[in-house]
């Protein structure tokens, strides 16, 4: 196996990371020797390869696939992945790097997941290929250069949205529901909401939305409150001096009694004794 030369690889790398919503982290293309391998290794971002011409291998989470000319195969952040030019017909492919607190959000509404990480789609095999040079031509390390890049990467998935499947189209319609309800809670908790409230913001009825939340969060609505509740209320109880009674009614608790079932039924101990614990720790 032989190492790609200078002229085999055109790239560009990113400095500086500067939006946090979906950020350009790396893009190019490379011409691969027979054999070459990157791997086995792990990213600390997203990496979406798209196969222009010859063939390879792709090995992550235990499984091999053999992939050629308009494939697309997708590793996930810190996920070991390997990947190994074949020796007859070693392919050229083109990538585009990223990360953000969008990009997992963006990726749930594609044919992507952790379980089905490559696609087979050379019918759209020239735009991807388009989308990501875009990508590439707008690359730049000044603000205005991230987010040109950034916009054409948002291009590239938006066009991978709408050639999804109907499969995913009905999963990322059912995913849209639980993170809106997500939304809703985050901005609503301290308030005493009702399920029929949040069902009500997302346009569903209460036993649709308990059986997407079952379904993709593995709880119901109901518990998904109280553990976000719970959740905000360690963090005040870690970071504040604020009473027991402050405190509940803060994260959405009228009745401090019942916050302080509800806080050692999760917690395993009471908000004090979580205080004292927490407290200790940082000593």
């Amino acid at each position: 196996m032989t190492n790609p030369t200078e002229d085999d690889i055109r790239s560009y790398y990113a400095e500086d990371r500067l939006l946090s919503s979906l950020s350009v982290y790396n893009v190019g293309s490379q011409k691969c020797t027979p054999g070459f391998q990157w791997g086995p290794g792990v990213r600390d971002h997203y990496l979406l390869h798209h196969v222009l011409s010859g063939k390879g291998h792709f090995e992550i989470r235990g499984k091999t696939y053999h992939l050629k000319k308009g494939d697309t195969f997708l590793i996930y952040p810190n996920m070991e992945a390997c990947y190994r030019a074949d020796e007859e017909e070693p392919w050229v492919y083109t990538w585009v790097g990223f990360a953000g607190t969008d990009a997992f959000y963006l990726l749930n509404h594609t044919d992507f997941s952790e379980d089905s990480p490559v696609l087979e789609q050379a019918e759209i095999s020239g735009v991807i290929e388009r989308r990501i040079q875009q990508v590439y031509e707008a690359k730049g390390n000044t603000f205005c250069g991230a987010v040109s890049m950034t916009g054409a990467l948002y291009s590239m998935i938006a066009m991978l949205m709408e050639n999804s499947s109907a499969e995913a189209k009905q999963k990322n319609l059912q995913t849209g529901r639980v993170e809106q309800a997500i939304r809703y809670i985050e901005e609503h908790y301290s308030y005493p909401i009702t399920i029929e409230d949040i069902a009500g913001y997302t346009g569903v009825c209460r036993s649709y939305l308990y059986r997407m939340f079952q379904k993709i969060l593995k709880m119901s609505p109901k518990d998904y409150v109280e553990e976000y509740r719970i959740r905000q209320a360690c963090r005040l109880l870690r970071e504040t001096d604020m009473p027991i009674t402050a405190i509940a009614h803060s994260v959405g608790y009228e009745d401090n009694l019942y916050f302080s079932k509800a806080f050692k039924k999760c917690k395993g101990q009471t908000p004090t004794r979580y205080r004292k614990t927490e407290s200790g720790k940082k000593a």
